[in-house]
């Protein structure tokens, strides 16, 4: 198959992207959230974030980053990977889309957090105990609206790793490794809806890991080989 320089530059976006976007995702989900949000207590989550603040603002600007750069990334691979199966690759890009829009509304729900605890005067009608649940409650829609959100995303990674499989641009253990971490991801998301006790017996290292391990992998091979014919 005839690799075009569109192709080439497009895969180069795709492997700048992957890297760019770990960094905050992992400070945003992982870093910010661990240390402010305190499970089963909404007291103690809404002093953690009234006192930190501006640390959970950039935790929302983060994510804000990571969802623009996504944009980047699925339009890059669609460019990258329609040759191989025009069909499948617009597939994923609708799936990925919807998964950036759906994703974006967990910066809404944190923000609404921010207006509940601002101590504003017209939330005085209501009881302190009865602000910090209702952030709480937010701050739930936020993990809610995630794992939506990666259902979708493994949808959309495992479809674009299996064109990456057929087109051998790349190695196809590493796309092979791509499609079983996609799946799982969006597996594990989709039982979390269904069944939201697995989320206490089913780590994110489970599903998290091996996807974060592709698209690492992934980024520094397109961005220090690229594609192949």
């Amino acid at each position: 198959m005839t690799v075009e320089d569109s192709q080439r530059q497009a895969a180069r976006i795709v492997g700048i992207t992957y890297l760019a976007a770990l960094p905050p995702a992992v400070f945003a989900e992982f870093f910010v959230r661990n240390r402010l949000v305190a499970a089963g207590d909404a007291a103690q989550t809404a002093l953690n974030i009234v006192s930190h603040e501006r640390l959970f603002r950039l935790g929302i600007a983060a994510n804000l980053g990571v969802f623009a750069l996504d944009v980047a990334l699925i339009a890059a691979l669609y460019v990258a990977l329609k040759p191989v199966q025009r069909i499948l690759a617009l597939t994923a890009l609708g799936w990925g889309l919807i998964e950036t829009a759906i994703l974006v509304t967990t910066a809404l729900t944190d923000f609404d957090v921010l207006r509940l605890l601002s101590g504003a005067v017209y939330l005085h009608a209501l009881e302190p105990a009865q602000l910090q649940a209702l952030a709480r409650v937010s701050v739930s829609a936020h993990g809610a609206a995630y794992n939506v959100g990666l259902f979708l995303a493994g949808l959309r990674s495992t479809a674009f790793c299996v064109l990456w499989l057929r087109s051998r641009y790349v190695p196809r253990a590493l796309a092979i490794f791509g499609v079983v971490a996609s799946f799982l991801m969006g597996v594990c998301a989709f039982a979390f809806i269904v069944f939201p006790e697995l989320s206490n017996v089913v780590s994110v290292g489970v599903y998290g890991g091996p996807i974060f391990l592709f698209e690492l992998t992934m980024g520094l091979w397109l961005v220090a080989r690229g594609i192949r014919s």
